[in-house]
Parts: structure tokens; C-alpha cells; sequence
């Protein structure tokens, strides 16, 4: 075991080669990067947009600019959320093992996430809310979803994904798909809706 771990080390000549080609004064993939980056503000300005643009009360109020039909069943989420109306990990736990609960130990840096791949359409994150409380099982944490972006844009689908994601606690990978459909203010596809860096983490 102890030689299989020692192969999982990084050389630190490769990483040296990596920097050096990320720094060098002439990679023009970097420099094209940082361009795109300053011309949006910078790294601060963009989380700073993204942050706010993810605040529950924005979203909201985006559904409700567009009369979405979704904001009943968030306001739904919200009430069973706050009336604790899911199951916890310990009533979870004594449900299943009994009285046994109390006397085993749970190891929780081995613990597992629930994770729902793919949740194309938000309506089905209602529907299994409504099947976790009724049937007392774990709500997932986690979500997939790898839907057009257009499609979810139009019918608003993707905003109320969003939202229900910030009430329920969720960690999410949206899709990436943006295939310039979504134009920004210069034009060029942009995507807002990735859900911070464990969009991209969340693949590994």
C-alpha cells in the first residue's frame, strides 16, 4: 500500500513546468483569459456579481418580475424548510436501525452525499421534497443538471433551480451548455448560473 500511495505524488519538476508555462510573458492563452477577466471587472467585481446574483431575495424577485408559476412551490420549499418538516440525520438514523442507533458510532469524515443526477426540470425537486417528507427519507444535497441553458433561461426553469438550491442548502453543478445563445451585454455567451467553484469540483 505504502508504494502505490508514494506513486500518487507529485513530481515537483512537473509542477515547476506548469507554472513556468502558466507565467511565461508569451502564452497567449493566458493572456487571452486575463483580457476576458479585467474587461468584466476583474476576479473581485465578477464573484461580487455572481454572489449577489445568487442571493435568494434577488432570484425572487426575478420569478416575480416574470410571474413565474414556480414561486408557489418556493415558498412551499421555504415553509416545510423552516417548519423542519424533513427528517434529520439522527431521526434518519434511529429510523432505520432502532434502538441500535444510540449505541453505534457513526464515523461522519466517511459520510456519504446524496446526489440526484440529472435534475433537468425543476418540478421534480418539489415532487421529491413532498416524497422525502412523506416517506421520512433523506433529502439528496446534491444536484446535477445538464439541461440546454436557452431552455432552462426561457421558461425560468433555471432561476427557480437556483433559488431552491439556496433554501434547501444544496450544493449544485449547473450545465455549462451555453453555445452562445445567451448573449451578454457585448454579445458574446455568458453564463451566470454555475453555482460558485464546486461547479467544477463537483465533476471530481
Amino acid at each position: 500500500m505504502k508504494d502505490l500511495k508514494g506513486k500518487l505524488k507529485i513530481n515537483a519538476k512537473n509542477l515547476k513546468e506548469i507554472n513556468d508555462f502558466i507565467l511565461r510573458k508569451d502564452n497567449p492563452l493566458v493572456d487571452k483569459l486575463l483580457e476576458i477577466v479585467e474587461r468584466h471587472g476583474g476576479i473581485n467585481e465578477i464573484n461580487r456579481k455572481a454572489k449577489e446574483n445568487r442571493k435568494l431575495e434577488n432570484l425572487m424577485k426575478k420569478l416575480e418580475k416574470k410571474k413565474s408559476p414556480f414561486i408557489k412551490d418556493l415558498e412551499w420549499l421555504t415553509k416545510q424548510r423552516n417548519k423542519e418538516a424533513f427528517i434529520s440525520i439522527s431521526d434518519y438514523r434511529r429510523k432505520i436501525l432502532g434502538k441500535k442507533a444510540n449505541s453505534t458510532k457513526f464515523d461522519d469524515s466517511l459520510a456519504v452525499t446524496l446526489e440526484i443526477s440529472a435534475l433537468n426540470f425543476f418540478p421534480w425537486l418539489i415532487e421529491e421534497a413532498k416524497h422525502s417528507i412523506a416517506k421520512q427519507n433523506l433529502m439528496p444535497s446534491r444536484y446535477i443538471r445538464v439541461r440546454s441553458m436557452k431552455e432552462q433561461v426561457e421558461d425560468n426553469d433555471v432561476l427557480a433551480f437556483a433559488a431552491a438550491m439556496q433554501i434547501i442548502g444544496a450544493s449544485y453543478v449547473q450545465t455549462l451548455d451555453a453555445k452562445g445563445t445567451f448573449p451578454g451585454a457585448n454579445g458574446k455567451p455568458v453564463n451566470v448560473h454555475l453555482g460558485g467553484a464546486d461547479t467544477i469540483t463537483g465533476y471530481f
